[in-house]
């Protein structure tokens, strides 16, 4: 390797997720903050839940509520 051209690297660098060390794993920073990793993900835990940050969930259900779906189809053209 060339001197001068590649960042520091850190071969004990602390993984934190919500505030407590998850693992360590070699990086270019000495610290990562994570907001999911496989400990935390459904796909690897087995279980179903939302990770909704950005209130998608009751936008859509503040959307569709009442009887947006029962309402009738509009005619076909031509018919």
């Amino acid at each position: 390797m060339k001197d001068g051209i590649h960042p520091k690297y850190y071969p004990d660098a602390k993984v934190y997720f919500r505030g407590e060390v998850v693992m360590t794993t070699g990086a270019t920073v000495p610290e990562l903050h994570v907001e999911i990793w496989s400990g935390s993900h459904p796909f690897y835990t087995g279980q179903k839940s939302f990770v909704d940050t950005a209130g998608r969930v009751e936008k859509f259900q503040k959307k569709y509520a009442g009887d947006y779906f029962s309402k009738s189809k509009k005619p076909k053209k031509g018919k």
